[in-house]
């Protein structure tokens, strides 16, 4: 509760200062990456952590609102497993506004997987953080990622960035765009210097990679500054991301969405290239209707 009045507050506070729309790319910009749930909602039997407040869908719109953002894209939170029913409502509430990254077995058909896209679901969510590698050559995972692919859809990953060599080849190879979370997650003592982001660096000569500048108390916010202009010199503006990951789960106490969101302006001074970040790129991969200024 008391994460959530801090929240609240800092919302108000911020709406109401000069900072408040200060180049936010307006209504046009998008959060690519944030989560909703309530703590009465129905947990994943394994799961890493457990939370004890709510982060409703009000709430996350009035975060947006506050720093100029109008669409934003939710995330299934790891807690909930593949009971993604919460998110779903949300974006039935909002389905212009929202675009949605779900939790599924492998298992699922393709049925169930197009009644989701109808509903705003772009892609799946691979959250592999205290989870073993998943075998993606068995027939199971071959024909789901084709699924993924044949869609539309995204795949998101989160993992260390050790792990990437292993693991980015095959989801490549699917053909459905594959997107990596919070900076690639490099080691906080080998920094940029750590195989795995160096090898994340070189797999944007696919074309069908795309990192998330998201995050940065995950990995350290001077590991995120050192990152950055890595990443965009890898990937140009056209393959990277901004999420605010809202309500920074297990973070909460040091993080905010508005600190974030500025950290951006440092990472990428260009104007251009910053639009084309929150906008431009977000709009094209998600799935949204074109901006069109008012």
């Amino acid at each position: 509760m008391i994460a959530r009045r801090s929240f609240l507050q800092g919302a108000i506070a911020f709406a109401a200062s000069p900072a408040f729309g200060r180049d936010f790319q307006g209504t046009a910009a998008i959060d690519t990456h944030a989560h909703v749930f309530r703590r009465d909602l129905p947990l994943a039997r394994r799961r890493r952590y457990t939370v004890d407040y709510d982060a409703t869908l009000h709430d996350y719109l009035i975060m947006l609102r506050a720093n100029g953002m109008a669409r934003g894209v939710l995330i299934q939170p790891s807690f909930l497993g593949f009971d993604n029913g919460y998110l779903l409502r949300a974006l039935e509430q909002h389905g212009e506004q929202l675009r949605g990254i779900v939790a599924l077995p492998r298992q699922t058909s393709i049925d169930d997987m197009a009644r989701l896209a109808k509903a705003g679901v772009v892609g799946i969510r691979l959250n592999l953080i205290g989870r073993n590698d998943p075998d993606f050559g068995s027939p199971e995972w071959r024909r789901h990622l084709a699924i993924v692919a044949q869609l539309g859809w995204q795949i998101e990953i989160q993992c260390e960035a050790a792990r990437l060599p292993g693991l980015l080849p095959a989801l490549v190879q699917s053909g459905a765009p594959v997107v990596v979370d919070h900076f690639g997650r490099p080691d906080a003592v080998l920094g940029v210097k750590d195989p795995g982001f160096r090898y994340l660096l070189e797999a944007a000569g696919s074309g069908q990679v795309y990192v998330k500048l998201s995050a940065p108390y995950r990995i350290g916010a001077k590991l995120a500054e050192n990152a950055a202009p890595r990443l965009l010199n890898a990937f140009g503006p056209d393959r990277l991301l901004w999420g605010s990951d809202w309500p920074h789960t297990q973070f909460e106490n040091v993080a905010d969405a508005g600190e974030c969101r500025g950290a951006l302006d440092r990472w990428v001074p260009d104007p251009a290239a910053r639009s084309a970040i929150l906008t431009s790129t977000p709009t094209r991969l998600f799935g949204f209707k074109a901006f069109k200024a008012r």
